[in-house]
């Protein structure tokens, strides 16, 4: 009886030892499957420094992407030109004094508050608005 005491004991120890052996790692011969690929990044549109101006038309206020030459309103639907700091003068508005932007090169420029014609001359030129705020004129800019 000793004996199949010992051959029970032995036959524990050695299922004792594969179960070991089955916890430590994988069984010989065994492959780990990669896991799946990551999906791309999304892709982000490039991102555009915006700008913003009044619309001519109905005052509204408009955002472009910087550079654009033209924006049309959301809200009238008219198509605004686009110009940059050095191709703008300024005057103000012969009857209500209001400031007023306009292409360099136009002969008068209409208020879009009361509407009055004002002549573009030499007498009531103002500034570039580059030159107003302190940067240089660029060399190609009429005045």
């Amino acid at each position: 009886m000793e004996n199949k005491e010992a051959e029970i004991e032995q036959l524990k120890g050695q299922q004792q030892q594969q179960q070991v052996e089955e916890e430590e790692g994988p069984p010989p011969g065994w492959q780990s499957i990669p896991p799946p690929p990551s999906p791309p990044p999304p892709q982000t549109q490039p991102s555009y420094e915006m700008a913003q101006m009044v619309c001519g038309s109905c005052r509204q206020l408009l955002s472009y992407p910087q550079g654009t030459r033209q924006a049309k309103c959301s809200c009238c639907e008219t198509v605004n030109f686009v110009l940059e700091a050095h191709q703008v003068g300024l005057v103000k508005c012969g009857s209500c004094a209001v400031l007023l932007m306009y292409p360099y090169g136009a002969p008068s420029v209409k208020c879009s508050t009361c509407h009055f014609v004002t002549e573009i001359g030499a007498h009531n030129r103002r500034p570039s608005w580059s030159v107003q705020q302190g940067q240089p004129t660029p060399p190609n800019a009429v005045h």
